[in-house]
């Protein structure tokens, strides 16, 4: 008799809770809703099929504030609501009005329990309804929702579709769940020739269901045909692998060919070992920071204005420390070697000072941020694309001044025969002055733009002067078209043996590498040419 009370007891506190009506005004969702707060899950079932075909213009929201968790039923009023957080509280805002019925409890609010099965048909449904609107990300989005739950019946509906989509990103997502669907054909013919239209996809979905058919499939010949097709993928996979090794090589390369190309003009032409060059590289990369304070919500022209200044500003301290320092120290390497390590602590110091001793942050522009997709499994970063663009920029700009300037005349004069350049006139004081200036100015444009890759600190230029030293080196003392092949040549190698050897090592047998090249062609790749140069 205890028992039987208990039970009745029971029965009679939470029966309130599964009697509950919903009170939206609209009686099919009344209907829809009641049975998604039945304790059975085909019930439940039901009333999403009921909510899907209601044809109320908020069933899209609903569905997804259902699936989402974000949609719940307020027992005070027996309405659909948004539970929100506020400062006060969590406020109910009714689902289809957006009337704020005010601050409640938070058990007050019932979610709705679905399973797993519901998840997919509520995701089903949603993404059915946002097939056809108007916009096409949002249509996208709708697509790539339904490749998670991929039945055969959606050939049909995707194939009708296809011919009316303009967008070429939502017509390849829209080809994939076509094909995943006929991948999933009950007739083995028909899983046969849809392997052979998915054979050049490279959609992990694809790949994926390729995958489970030549594991599992019960047809033999289909098995064969998907790991036939699946090999061809993966063969491209790797291809567009090594393009983005390739990619990733030539950034890098650019990066030390910008930190390395005004190196090559000062010491190809003076012969002086500038240790503070990497120093000038970071005066450059503090330029854009600055630039960036002065304008902080221009970050994209600040950065196309930090290049003339950041040129300017390490170009005119270059040409103190050649008039003040080096033009003394002519013919002595090491005197030079020493005193312009000097100055970069120096300077390092000066920026601890009038900066700060921390790095600081530098943002990137909008046209610098995100990826190029160039398909599902080759992604190439703007950062990275443009810094190769602007390497190449700067370098044809460079060659264009040695080569089509009277700066660039006496430049070349000096470098390979001083003595016989001044009997000629040149004013060799004033060439190198400028050309120490030139040289600089460079490095302060590479500061620019590895302001966008790294860190900015005090101690940024410390991380390129042995490359740089090492990209001339290599390439052949004071000549531009070495500097570039080299540097871009030191970087795709460095990439290529990552993968297989870690960085630490790579950077090893680069070096090792250099050492020997160097044993072979003491004056490397492309060595200078001229009498000074011959002796």
């Amino acid at each position: 008799m205890l028992r039987l009370l208990m039970t009745l007891l029971t029965l009679c506190l939470i029966s309130p809770l599964y009697a509950a009506e919903i009170a939206t005004g609209d009686t099919t969702l009344d209907a829809a809703f009641e049975q998604l707060l039945d304790r059975n899950f085909d019930v439940k079932e039901q009333g999403v099929a009921a909510l899907a075909a209601s044809g109320h213009p908020k069933t899209g929201d609903l569905l997804r504030g259902i699936l989402e968790g974000e949609l719940r039923y307020l027992k005070e009023n027996s309405r659909l609501v948004w539970m929100r957080p506020g400062a006060d509280g969590d406020h109910a805002i009714d689902a289809l009005t957006g009337d704020d019925y005010g601050v409640f409890s938070s058990r007050k609010f019932k979610k709705f329990a679905i399973n797993n099965t519901m998840r997919g048909r509520l995701r089903t449904f949603a993404a059915e309804r946002e097939l056809h609107d108007p916009d096409p990300a949002v249509r996208l989005r709708a697509v790539n929702a339904m490749l998670d739950d991929v039945q055969p019946e959606h050939a049909a509906l995707f194939s009708g579709l296809l011919d009316k989509e303009q967008d070429p990103a939502v017509r390849e997502a829209m080809s994939e769940v076509v094909a995943l669907a006929r991948l999933s054909a009950d007739d083995s013919a028909q899983r046969r020739h849809a392997i052979t239209e998915v054979a050049d996809s490279l959609s992990p979905a694809v790949r994926n269901g390729l995958t489970r058919l030549a594991k599992n499939d019960p047809d033999e010949g289909v098995r064969a045909d998907a790991a036939a097709a699946l090999k061809k993928i993966e063969d491209k996979v790797r291809l567009y692998g090594h393009v983005e090794t390739l990619f990733f090589g030539l950034s890098a390369g650019s990066v030390l060919v910008l930190a390395a190309i005004g190196l090559a003009i000062t010491f190809g032409v003076m012969g002086v070992i500038n240790m503070a060059h990497g120093e000038l590289i970071m005066l450059g990369a503090y330029t854009t920071y600055l630039m960036q304070q002065l304008m902080p919500d221009m970050t994209g022209l600040s950065i196309v204005l930090s290049i003339p200044a950041a040129f300017i500003v390490s170009g005119l301290a270059g040409i103190a420390i050649e008039r003040g320092i080096i033009r003394f120290l002519y013919g002595r390497p090491l005197e030079t070697l020493l005193a312009t390590f000097g100055v970069s602590l120096v300077l390092q110091q000066l920026v601890r000072s009038a900066i700060s001793s921390q790095n600081v942050p530098v943002s990137n522009p909008e046209f610098l941020s995100g990826l190029w997709q160039i398909n599902s499994v080759l992604a190439l970063t703007y950062n990275r694309l443009y810094i190769f663009i602007f390497c190449l920029l700067v370098f044809a700009g460079l060659y264009v001044v040695l080569k089509y300037t009277r700066l660039g005349l006496q430049v070349r004069a000096v470098s390979q025969n001083r003595s016989m350049a001044r009997a000629m006139g040149v004013r060799s004081a004033r060439v190198d002055a400028l050309t120490f200036g030139l040289g600089s100015g460079i490095a302060g444009i590479a500061g620019v733009a590895l302001s966008q890759l790294t860190n900015v600190g005090p101690n940024l230029g410390q991380s390129y002067i042995v490359d740089s030293f090492m990209v001339v080196v290599f390439g052949g003392v004071g000549n531009l078209w070495g500097t570039l092949i080299g540097g871009l040549g030191l970087g795709i190698a460095n990439k290529v043996m990552e993968p297989w050897a870690g960085a630490v090592l790579a950077k090893i047998l680069v070096l090792v590498f250099i050492i020997l090249f160097i044993q072979k062609r003491p004056r490397g790749l492309f060595p200078q040419k001229g009498r000074a140069a011959e002796g």
